[in-house]
């Protein structure tokens, strides 16, 4: 295959399907990285009843397991890549494990994504952008991210804690990558992961949805982001909303924790 492809994980949900679209309407090349085929296989049909001409791949990815992320990669050896987009992402309910025994959430927002990179790397030509969060804000980083914790776990404490992790990475790679190493925060969209599951979700339904970004709006500043890798874009920035600027310096002066996290992270996943 002589085409570079750009590869989006999570393709089939609201903002990686409105990505996807957007990113067809320009011919990119698309690999879409789904868990749900069948759910991959209907968007893909619907942005080829749209754009006809559009050459989209589906291809299976589970992030909450390491060996199909290993798999995932294994299968494009010889695949030209253009650029990665983490996308996918949850936020779980309640508490559980991972194939491999780490908190669901971090192992599908953080990990995955991290081995993910690591491996399809040498293939990439372009870069790397990560769907981070404006939860990074309120996030805790602790020590023990990676003790399985049913205890103290949270909904909301989980997830924000597993994008700043992200954060962290993104920050990491960029300083030792010659690739551009990008993040995008896509504000706060009207999905299904922002139903909490709780007594008030009727409440927000009615007062706090409508003023919510679209799946198009959340997903505008991503587009943007991974066009502007074919551009002079430089490394180190996060694209929101309409705008574009370095990662602030709350996040990139973290010395201690980003290189705790990058050792910690490289032992965990085994990298070299």
């Amino acid at each position: 295959m002589s085409e570079q492809y750009t590869i989006i994980t999570g393709a089939s949900g609201a903002m990686g399907s409105a990505a996807c679209a957007a990113l067809a309407r320009t011919g990119r090349p698309l690999i879409m990285a789904c868990r749900n085929l069948e759910k991959a296989e209907g968007v893909r049909k619907a942005i080829l009843d749209e754009v006809p001409d559009a050459e989209i791949m589906v291809r299976q990815l589970e992030l909450s397991a390491l060996d199909s992320v290993r798999e995932f990669a294994g299968s494009l050896r010889g695949v030209e890549i253009s650029a990665l987009f983490n996308n996918a992402g949850t936020m779980e309910r309640h508490f559980s494990l991972s194939a491999d025994g780490f908190e669901r959430t971090l192992a599908v927002n953080y990990l995955a994504p991290c081995l993910l990179t690591h491996l399809l790397l040498p293939q990439i030509r372009d870069g790397v952008l990560n769907m981070v969060s404006l939860s990074c804000e309120a996030a805790r980083f602790d020590r023990d991210l990676f003790v399985p914790d049913s205890k103290h776990f949270s909904q909301l404490g989980s997830y924000s804690s597993s994008k700043l992790a992200l954060m962290f990475f993104s920050i990491s790679l960029g300083r030792s990558c010659a690739l551009r190493i990008n993040v995008a925060d896509p504000g706060i969209v009207n999905t299904e992961m922002i139903r909490l599951h709780r007594w008030f979700d009727p409440l927000t339904d009615v007062i706090f949805r409508p003023f919510c970004n679209s799946p198009e709006k959340g997903a505008a500043p991503a587009v943007r982001a991974l066009l502007d890798f074919g551009s002079a874009a430089g490394s180190g920035l996060i694209y929101k909303g309409r705008n574009c600027r370095d990662i602030p310096s709350r996040y990139s002066t973290r010395t201690e924790d980003i290189e705790w996290l990058r050792a910690e992270t490289a032992r965990i996943l085994k990298l070299k």
